[in-house]
C-alpha cells in the first residue's frame, strides 16, 4: 500500500470583500475554502472537480503556497520520512521543499513569459534551486525536453512560435525540471483542443510512471477525470462533499450534487438518450451561504434536517466519503457511459 505524501488538515481560506453599498465600511471576510481535509497517497492521481467558483483553483494555489491559507495545515512527508507543515516554512526551508511541489497552470499562453526563450523558461527553476554549471544545465534541459516531446531545436525559440499544445509541453517540462514528487495540474488541458488534450493526458500518465509523480488534477471535465484519476474529490461552495475512488464515484455516487454532475457527462453514442438532472436555482453566494447543507436550495431530496443541520464528510461506503445526511438511503445514478480510452 502506498504511503501518504500529503495530508491536508482543516484548510481554510478567507477573502476580504468590501460591500458596494458601504464603500467605507470595514471589509467582510468571505470563506471560500472551509475545513478541507484529505490524504494524498504517493504515486496516485487525485482529481478535484466541481462547478466554476467552488474553490478548486484556490485550493491548489494554497497547497503550493501560491496564496496563503487563512488557517489549517498542509503536512508534507519528505522522502526521508520527515513530516513538515508546508504552510509554516520560511526562507531556505521553504525553498528547499518547494522544488518537490510544482504547478502546471491552465493557460499555456499567459503562463509563459514572451520575453524568455524556451531554454530560459525551462532552466529557470533549475538555476534557482541547484548549483550547476552551464553544461549540466544544458544537459538536463535537453533531457527533459526530449521526455516531454519537445525537439531540441525548439529551445532557442520563443513561446509565440508555438501552438497551445506545444506551449503546455513547455510548461510541463518547466514543472518537471526540478524532479518534483508532487505536481498540481490546474485545468492543465481545458484550454486545448480535444485531440491535443488526449496527447497531454497520455504524456502526463507516461511521466507519472517514469518519475513516480503524484498528481492533484483540477478539472471540470468529468470525461478526462474519469480517464486519469485514481480518486476524485467533489467540491461545492468551498467544501468537499464527496471523496471516493473513480470507479465508486462514477458507478454509484453518494451525494446528490455528484449525481447531477454525472448526468452532465456527454454520451459517446448519439442515439442513446440520457436523462439530465437540471439543478433549479442559482449557485449560493459564499458571502451569504444558506443554512444547513449548502446544496439544499437546489437538491431534489432535501428535508427539514438538510435545511437546518450541516452534514459532515463521513465514511458511507468502501473508501467512499460523502457529506449528506441520507447518503446510505438514496439510490443515486452514476455516469451511464464507460470511460473512453484516450488514444
Amino acid at each position: 500500500m502506498s504511503k501518504p505524501i500529503l495530508d491536508v488538515i482543516k484548510l481554510n481560506k478567507d477573502f476580504k470583500v468590501r460591500s458596494k453599498k458601504a464603500l467605507f465600511a470595514k471589509p467582510k471576510p468571505v470563506r471560500v475554502l472551509s475545513d478541507i481535509s484529505f490524504e494524498l497517497l504517493e504515486g496516485e492521481t487525485l482529481s478535484i472537480v466541481g462547478e466554476s467558483g467552488c474553490g478548486k483553483t484556490t485550493l491548489g494555489r494554497c497547497i503550493v503556497r501560491g496564496m496563503n491559507a487563512s488557517s489549517g495545515e498542509v503536512i508534507y512527508h519528505t522522502e526521508g520520512g520527515e513530516s513538515v507543515d508546508f504552510l509554516k516554512l520560511k526562507g531556505k526551508e521553504s525553498k528547499r521543499l518547494r522544488r518537490d511541489v510544482q504547478m502546471i497552470f491552465q493557460d499555456p499562453y499567459s503562463s509563459l513569459s514572451p520575453r524568455m526563450s524556451v531554454f530560459d523558461i525551462i532552466s529557470e527553476p533549475l538555476i534557482a534551486n541547484f548549483k550547476l554549471n552551464k553544461s549540466e544545465v544544458e544537459e538536463k534541459v535537453a533531457a527533459i525536453a526530449e521526455k516531454t516531446g519537445l525537439n531540441i531545436s525548439y529551445l532557442k525559440r520563443y513561446p509565440h512560435a508555438f501552438s497551445g499544445g506545444q506551449r503546455q509541453r513547455i510548461a510541463i517540462a518547466r514543472a518537471l525540471i526540478t524532479q518534483p514528487r508532487l505536481i498540481v495540474c490546474d485545468e492543465a488541458v481545458s484550454a486545448l483542443d480535444v485531440s491535443i488534450q488526449a496527447q497531454i493526458i497520455n504524456l502526463l500518465k507516461d511521466l507519472q510512471e517514469q518519475f513516480q509523480i503524484t498528481y492533484i488534477f483540477i478539472s471540470h471535465d468529468l470525461s478526462i477525470v474519469q480517464n486519469i484519476s485514481d480518486r476524485v474529490a467533489v467540491m461545492h461552495l468551498g467544501k468537499i462533499v464527496e471523496l471516493a475512488t473513480v470507479d465508486s464515484l462514477f458507478g454509484q455516487p453518494k451525494h446528490p450534487y455528484t449525481e447531477a454532475l454525472m448526468s452532465a457527462v456527454p454520451q459517446p453514442d448519439p442515439d442513446q438518450k440520457k436523462d439530465r438532472i437540471i439543478l433549479v436555482g442559482e449557485v449560493p453566494n459564499p458571502a451569504n451561504p444558506p443554512s444547513g447543507c449548502h446544496f439544499h436550495p437546489r437538491c431534489a431530496y432535501k428535508t427539514d434536517k438538510c435545511m437546518q443541520e450541516a452534514p459532515q464528510l463521513r465514511l458511507v461506503g468502501d473508501n467512499q466519503y460523502a457529506a449528506c445526511h441520507y447518503a446510505e438511503q438514496l439510490n443515486l445514478r452514476g455516469a451511464a457511459n464507460e470511460p473512453a480510452a484516450v488514444e
